[in-house]
């Protein structure tokens, strides 16, 4: 039977997950191979070279560009401060001066005789790369970051927005069919990951905000509502990177759907645990789903279990579909025939004939569905 293998969304009880978590440049690693790391512990450091400021002292003096080293009070590499005088120019017979201020604290990094352009360089940014999870350190990149191992429970989101965050999960609805409404959320969730069910909306969004959660994860949310929420229209570009307030996964994609049970279950079963979670998306080349990582107690041993290579559809494999007419239905694979079929469009598509959740067998062409993996 050929194989075709379908990239899918990853939903496990307990999973070993390996992480990178790497410095932007070269920089210090603050921890040692074997240390075992909290999701907030610092493990790498850097600094970002601040920003240059060019700054035209041949034109503030009114003097010729081959003049300005001479006039310069401060030579590069020299320490400036804001509103220190580091160029002055004096004119008959010292009776006046010309002076030209720093704009900014840093350092001089070049003087031109050419054009006359002084560059400064603002202070370095300090940056600092967190373990983010719960884990061992199991391996040094020297310089530049470290790998961290644990046992987790995993999911991984279809859609989300925000940063990486840390918090206590707490269910705020009963079933995966409900919605996430205002009156749901309350005080008690301030710094909580808060699991919703079908679909939140804005206005849960702003409350969440107001009570001072961390995060959201329901199976979908109205286009319109994130659109208004974000300030502009998402598209294809890379998510994650939005100073919002809070961190939001999708676990299903856009509109009401409801969450799977897999995944309500086992968010449901893990409530009062803490939880990692970041709204990283790239549905382009370079995939990057967002996810919901819980830290589970393990073994040392147990991380040295080898990795297994993702498996090709199978009958009984759960799956979602991604296209109409079924979008957002999660099925099991009932049969995979080989050969080809042809489709509305008239082209020769492989299939596959899956269950859906009440019973309804239908076809679906195999690009079209998603596996959810174990």
């Amino acid at each position: 039977m050929a194989q075709a293998y379908t990239p899918g969304l990853t939903i496990s009880r307990s999973i070993i997950l390996k992480m990178d978590r790497i410095l932007p440049l070269k920089g210090e690693v603050v921890v040692k191979e074997g240390d075992k790391v909290q999701a907030d512990d610092v493990v790498a450091r850097t600094d970002l070279p601040g920003d240059v400021i060019p700054l035209n002292v041949a034109n503030k003096l009114g003097i010729q560009p081959s003049d300005v080293p001479e006039k310069m009070l401060k030579k590069t590499g020299d320490e400036i401060k804001q509103g220190e005088v580091i160029a002055l120019s004096r004119v008959l017979f010292g009776l006046f001066k010309s002076k030209v201020p720093s704009p900014v604290n840093g350092t001089v990094e070049n003087i031109s005789s050419i054009t006359g352009q002084v560059l400064l360089r603002e202070p370095p940014v300090p940056i600092e790369i967190k373990a983010f999870i719960d884990g061992i350190v199991t391996k040094i990149y020297k310089d530049e970051g470290v790998e961290i191992e644990n046992k987790s429970a995993y999911v991984q989101g279809i859609f989300g927005i925000g940063g990486e965050i840390t918090g206590e999960i707490k269910m705020a609805v009963d079933s995966p069919i409900s919605i996430l409404t205002p009156d749901l959320i309350d005080e008690t969730f301030k710094d909580k990951i808060i699991i919703g069910g079908s679909i939140v909306d804005l206005p849960s969004i702003k409350k969440a905000l107001k009570v001072r959660a961390k995060g959201i994860v329901a199976g979908g949310i109205e286009d319109n509502d994130l659109k208004e929420f974000l300030g502009f229209d998402i598209g294809v570009a890379i998510t994650g990177h939005e100073d919002k307030g809070i961190t939001i996964v999708l676990t299903e994609g856009f509109g009401p759907m409801k969450m799977a049970s897999k995944t309500f279950n086992l968010l449901k079963e893990f409530e009062g645990y803490k939880a990692s979670m970041h709204g990283k998306t790239q549905i382009r080349a370079g995939v990057m789903r967002p996810e919901i990582i819980i830290p589970i107690p393990f073994k040392e041993e147990e991380l040295k279990v080898k990795e297994e290579e993702a498996a090709g559809l199978q009958i009984g494999s759960q799956i979602r579909i991604i296209r109409e007419p079924h979008f957002g239905k999660i099925c099991t694979v009932s049969a995979l025939p080989e050969d080809l079929v042809v489709v509305q469009s008239e082209t020769k598509v492989r299939i596959l004939k899956a269950k859906l959740e009440n019973g309804t067998e239908v076809i679906v062409p195999r690009a079209n569905v998603e596996a959810i993996e174990e």
